[in-house]
């Protein structure tokens, strides 16, 4: 194999044997993505996963159907060939990409699916001399064109508004204990904890250049030490905040940006022009805090502002005192 060449082959070159071999692997993957959607939401979203179940099942007797012709055109053995060896054909998306994104997004990854399986067999059927194969392959191009109509049954059939109302809270209520609660947290730590070092330097120092580095140093010192405690403090299994990671990641993110929204200002030069912008920002984080606690979590904004702002004006309030004696 020389090195760079492209070792792929082109669809249009493919004998008829390596097409239904072709379509049998694809069959195989894609009942196998639909089993890992399935598995991935049958603990929170049941009837979710019944509709995927439904779509394997499908692939199964569509790949039963297949080796069954290929057995008798062609003989038991089955040329190994799937999507990656051939030039230009549509390649599937990682399930765990997919099945991180959300319900909906998996259901909407499963219709572009069946949609490019059907332009596959009708590709595939309009380049065969074949009578029988050309008629298998249509007819499997008409039943991917269906999916998108049997999906909707299968959805219509387990997933009532009652189901999907209580899917659509189940998925909200993980969305704040997964993504929201950990990434307050730390936008509340970052924002409030780094106020006395920051504003303590500048007012000490007066220099821009030293109260950005301080800055710099306590965001991401207390987003490293955010993320990591926050990841390492619940695993997910018993109380159901979802992936430990995923909590560690908002929580170490909110964390470094809520520091860094009033130590970037420092990067000016102007000693006071600096100042009043970070106060600036310091209030529209504050404030920004409080609208994310009315949102997500019911906390009455009044009552959430009074809490923020009035912890924040202290902590703000003793870093200029200490810098300024």
């Amino acid at each position: 194999m020389i090195p760079g060449m492209n070792t792929k082959r082109r669809f249009s070159d493919l004998s008829d044997q390596e097409v239904v071999a072709l379509a049998i692997s694809s069959e195989e993957d894609d009942a196998r993505i639909y089993r890992t959607y399935a598995e991935n939401l049958r603990g929170e979203f049941p009837d979710s996963a019944k509709i995927f179940d439904g779509m394997a099942e499908e692939e199964d007797e569509h790949r039963r159907l297949l080796i069954e012709l290929h057995q008798k055109r062609f003989g038991k053995l089955i040329p190994l060939i799937r999507r990656e060896h051939v030039t230009g054909f549509y390649s599937r998306r990682p399930a765990w990409l997919v099945q991180n994104l959300g319900i909906e997004k998996m259901r909407d990854e499963a219709e572009m699916m069946e949609r490019t399986a059907q332009r596959f067999y009708e590709s595939a059927a309009a380049r065969t001399q074949d009578a029988e194969t050309r008629k298998l392959l249509g007819d499997l191009a008409a039943a991917e064109a269906g999916h998108t109509h049997a999906a909707d049954h299968l959805v219509q059939e387990h997933l009532g508004v009652e189901e999907r109302e209580i899917e659509a809270r189940t998925a909200h209520r993980q969305f704040v204990l997964t993504w929201v609660q950990p990434g307050l947290a730390g936008l509340m730590d970052g924002s409030v904890s780094t106020l006395a070092p920051i504003f303590a330097t500048a007012f000490a120092t007066q220099n821009t250049w030293t109260t950005f580095l301080v800055g710099l140093a306590a965001s991401v010192g207390a987003g490293i030490s955010m993320g990591f405690t926050e990841a390492a403090s619940d695993d997910g299994s018993i109380s159901g905040r979802g992936s430990p990671l995923k909590r560690g990641i908002a929580a170490g993110v909110m964390t470094t940006l809520g520091g860094l929204g009033h130590a970037l200002p420092y990067l000016i030069p102007h000693f006071w022009t600096a100042t009043t912008i970070a106060m600036i920002v310091v209030f529209v984080e504050l404030w920004a805090i409080a609208w994310i606690q009315k949102k997500y979590m019911d906390t009455p904004f009044l009552r959430a502002a009074l809490q923020v702002v009035a912890g924040g004006a202290l902590v703000f309030a003793a870093g200029v005192l200490i810098g300024s004696g």
